[in-house]
């Protein structure tokens, strides 16, 4: 029986818990986050979006078949048409225009992360890319999930993130995440002890990264 991507999660399971449950997302979920917080994170997430965008070109370039082809597309389409469109909408809800948006200085997590997927996607295989991505795409549906299971969560009026929650519960976003873990699945099924060390190793480095952007949102850090 080959390997599937809850292995992964399974491989660094502390760093994993760490980012889906860190104080930047409990406290969104029972609004308590700083709002400055939230804003500071709204443009750096922006800037992150874009790079995922040209992440998810790369994927296409990389891509040797029609079916890997329209999987990077769908990625990329996630990511133009929903995500960074309704972002936009946030940080104009959050008095910060797209002038703003185009000017914004990126702080070192936002590169790190970025730079990081990049960089994998770059010198490894489309396999490496997708499980540097994968702590965005599908960490974010799992972090819906936590959230809605917690008893201490608001929605609706009572908490000023609700339409952040909204977005990443949503059906598009949630039926992108099942499309991205059932297309890992079908790859992590093949490859040898070896090379899933190798990937474990690659998902283990994006989540603390993923950490450490959340951290740069609580923080308010450049």
């Amino acid at each position: 029986m080959g390997y599937r991507f809850k292995d992964l999660t399974a491989a660094c399971h502390d760093d994993w818990r760490a980012y889906l449950e860190h104080d930047f997302v409990r406290q969104l979920a029972d609004a308590t986050l700083e709002q400055e917080a939230f804003r500071h994170y709204l443009k750096q997430d922006y800037l992150f979006l874009v790079h995922f965008a040209r992440a998810y070109a790369l994927a296409a370039y990389k891509s040797r078949s029609l079916a890997d082809l329209r999987h990077a597309h769908e990625g990329l389409k996630a990511i133009l048409d929903l995500e960074l469109g309704l972002h936009v909408g946030f940080c104009r809800d959050w008095g910060i225009g797209e002038e703003e948006l185009d000017g914004l200085p990126e702080a070192r997590a936002t590169m790190a992360y970025t730079r990081y997927v990049l960089d994998t996607g770059h010198r490894g295989d489309l396999l490496d890319l997708h499980v540097a991505l994968a702590p965005c795409l599908v960490g974010y549906g799992e972090i819906a999930d936590w959230i809605n299971g917690r008893a201490g969560t608001l929605r609706g009026d009572a908490n000023p993130y609700d339409a952040w929650i909204a977005m990443y519960e949503s059906d598009e976003f949630q039926a992108a995440r099942r499309a991205e873990e059932a297309w890992l699945d079908a790859r992590l099924a093949e490859v040898t002890p070896r090379r899933f060390e190798e990937l474990a190793t690659v998902f283990r480095d994006a989540t603390r990264l993923e950490i450490d952007f959340w951290q740069m949102g609580l923080d308010c850090a450049l």
